[in-house]
């Protein structure tokens, strides 16, 4: 998964109207209809025609409509874990884990 300028400059409303077209185009090439695609997430007719027309849906439903459609592995790629480079970085990652930051205690007066 790359990440273009195109990309980055988009607004969340684009993003999410491009998600709903490539839905949709998975949807029509798996034959399903809306009402098909509905029955089979678990998610309702209104809430599917929606999202196709407006990109607008609940990450809940956006998921059950995604492992219908055989693309719920997809979800891994959107925040990736961070992969350390060297065993060093590593270490240096669990110490700071270690110090994790206290709440100020009020003083009794």
């Amino acid at each position: 998964m790359s990440i273009t300028l195109l990309n980055v400059i988009k607004s969340p409303k684009e993003i999410s109207q491009d998600l709903a077209d490539r839905v949709k185009q998975n949807r029509i090439r798996r034959n399903f209809t809306q009402q098909e695609l509905a029955e089979r997430s678990g998610v309702s007719f209104g809430s599917v025609k929606r999202f196709e027309q407006t990109g607008e849906i609940s990450l809940k439903h956006l998921i059950m409509i995604s492992k219908v459609l055989r693309c719920s592995p997809e979800f891994d790629l959107l925040f990736p874990v961070h992969q350390y480079e060297s065993v060093e970085e590593l270490l240096k990652a669990k110490e700071l884990k270690k110090k994790k930051r206290k709440r100020a205690r009020k003083k009794k007066e």
